[in-house]
């Protein structure tokens, strides 16, 4: 801005100076040219009267020296007499081929232009190229000169007189170069008279505006300009002030709002995320960035690939890019634990002035427990059907069991008469015996269907664990054989009871059972262990088998879900609803290829001793 100032100024200044000096030296140098007129025409009046004096006197030669004479006059270039045809008759110096005399020359002319009456007065005119002032004297034909001259002639010859002004003109010239120069230093004072003012008066009162505008943009928002005086600064200042007050209201509202707003968002549970058209993170709440587990800085201008812990292979984002429509997504989402959380993806478009999309907005809710409930939904449906079905196959198998039951018994009394009478009545009587226990367990089984139905808890009792898993490794026995799988029981362990159903408890290892046979190949081995600790006891049945896959353990234990070709899927869930009946768990553990071991954790029940002073006190 100083530049520009100086450069105009100086531009200015020159300007005018130069102007001025101009017009200057041309006043002055027509002023001068004026007054050389007035002399030449004084100085040639003055010799026309000498040399009439001589012609009345008729002395040429004191005409001819006079002419000289005049002739050596400084700044005089030539006297020149001419009779009235224009015949040179004296002359101080020879005339050239340049002093053109003819009638029709500029020398003639200044009089012959002119009617004959108005011939008879001196003129001056400018030769040479303006060198030469040429000064024309007419000479009258007076009375004194008919005794000479013919009265008829009114004029009898010119006298020219010619005055050099390159002298003039030289001291004109150097005139203008001192104005000029000494113009130029003027205005080059007068430039850095200007520029210290400008820069005193205004720039440096201008660059406050500058440094408090830099200030407020630079979050300063109380800074302000000096505004005393009465010029037209400090009204501005005044004015800028103004102005800054209001951009700081408003600055300090849009900042509440927007804090307000970021309360508002960050107070929300749902994930909330705006993305660019290049799906990179341009804003987000605190429930994204607990989604993503990481700070704002890590996320904020980054793709939401790498932002985010999403595994939906159909963007939603993509897909609201494409079609200018809101999309909706269910996805994976693992989140920092580890644990795997399942969200609704919400994607609507922010549209430009011009109906372009320019943002879109993500909104995550985790619906991991909706999808519990469902699922809970579900399975509370599918239990109402097992149950219907249950109960109606349960109230059908009754009767037939009973009959069965019925006629092993009247063989077992049969037996029990006749004696041993044949050899082969004991191996009949074992096998009506084993007949007789099974039917009792399905009668068992159908009860609780029943009840199961009806929704009634089962009756419990105390029930010796070790005796329990040898008559049930008992009854597995013949399929194992069948399989060619051995079937290995550990040494028993000290007495330990629990109170269950007898009858569930045994369904539920059979079930643990048969599924670890199953899943053996021939040769495989099953082994059952029973483990007292802590107060709980832990019956472990382990296989060698083919194992169970990670995503499929979390479902074995649904009702209808089964990895075994014409399986029911209802005997681990069976197993697992009894078992949690008595207050204990199935856990299992297992390895594609390695085997598995399903472990059937329930607590001790105490002793009689315990419940004998438990009752007293």
């Amino acid at each position: 801005m100083t530049a520009g100032l100086a450069v105009g100024i100086t531009a200015a200044v020159a300007a005018a100076s130069g102007a001025g000096a101009y017009l200057y030296s041309m006043h002055h140098f027509n002023a001068l040219l004026q007054a050389a007129r007035n002399t030449a025409l004084t100085e040639g009046e003055l010799i026309r009267e000498a040399l009439e004096h001589q012609m009345m006197e008729n002395d040429r030669s004191l005409i001819a020296r006079m002419v000289e004479s005049f002739g050596r006059q400084a700044s005089v270039a030539n006297v020149v007499l001419l009779d009235r045809n224009g015949v040179v008759r004296f002359s101080s110096a020879p005339v050239g081929a340049d002093a053109d005399l003819r009638i029709g020359s500029p020398t003639c002319q200044a009089c012959h232009r002119y009617p004959p009456a108005q011939r008879g007065s001196s003129r001056v005119v400018e030769a040479r190229g303006g060198t030469i002032l040429r000064t024309v004297v007419p000479i009258l034909n007076r009375e004194a000169c008919h005794r000479c001259h013919d009265p008829s002639h009114r004029i009898n010859g010119i006298l020219i007189f010619d005055r050099d002004t390159g002298e003039m003109r030289a001291e004109l010239n150097s005139d203008v170069r001192w104005m000029v120069a000494g113009s130029g230093g003027l205005a080059l004072l007068l430039v850095v008279l200007i520029a210290l003012v400008v820069r005193v008066v205004v720039l440096r009162r201008l660059q406050r505006f500058e440094t408090t505008a830099r200030l407020i943009a630079g979050g300063d928002l109380d800074r302000r300009v000096p505004a005393g005086g009465s010029d037209t600064i400090s009204w501005l200042a005044r004015e800028f002030n103004t102005m800054a007050d209001s951009v700081t209201g408003l600055l300090t509202e849009v900042r509440d709002q927007r804090e307000r707003l970021e309360t508002v968002i960050n107070s929300i549970d749902d994930g909330i995320v705006v993305l660019d058209e290049q799906r990179n993170v341009v804003a987000a709440n605190d429930g994204f960035l607990a989604r993503t587990g990481r700070s704002r800085s890590e996320v904020l201008g980054f793709c939401c690939r790498t932002a985010g812990h999403c595994t939906v292979d159909d963007c939603p984002t993509l897909g609201c890019l494409r079609s200018g429509e809101s999309q909706v997504r269910i996805c994976e989402r693992l989140a920092v634990d580890g644990t795997v959380a399942w969200e609704e993806v919400h994607a609507s478009p922010i549209r430009g002035p011009s109906g372009h999309i320019v943002q879109v907005v993500e909104v995550w809710r985790d619906i991991s427990e909706r999808r519990t409930a469902e699922a809970r939904l579900a399975e509370s449906h599918r239990l109402a059907s097992l149950g219907l079905l249950a109960s109606g196959y349960s109230h059908e198998l009754n009767t037939p069991l009973g009959t069965i039951l019925a006629c092993l018994e009247g063989i077992l009394r049969d037996l029990q008469r006749a004696g041993d009478g044949q050899p082969e009545w004991p191996r009949i009587g074992e096998h009506a015996t084993i007949a007789r226990e099974q039917v009792l367990r399905c009668r068992a089984v159908t009860q609780q269907f029943l009840r199961l139905s009806r929704g009634q808890a089962t009756p419990s009792d105390l029930i010796d664990v070790q005796e329990t898993v040898t008559a049930v490794a008992r009854l597995v026995e013949p399929t194992a054989r069948a399989r060619s799988v051995h079937v290995d029981v550990a040494a028993p362990a000290p007495r330990v009871r629990v109170r269950a159903d007898e009858a569930e408890l045994q369904q539920a290892l059979i079930n643990l059972l048969l599924n670890a046979i199953q899943a053996c190949a021939a040769g495989g081995r099953v082994e059952v262990a029973v483990v007292d600790k802590d107060a709980r006891v832990r019956i472990q049945v382990s296989d060698d088998g083919c194992g169970i896959a990670p995503e499929h353990q979390q479902r074995i234990f649904e009702p209808f879900f089964s990895l075994r070709s014409g399986g029911t899927g209802l005997g681990l869930f069976l197993s697992l609803n009894f078992v949690r009946a008595w207050g204990g768990d199935i856990l299992v553990q297992s390895v594609i290829g390695g085997g598995s071991t399903f472990t059937i954790d329930l607590p001790v029940a105490p002793s009689a001793g315990a419940i004998a002073v438990e009752a007293a006190s």
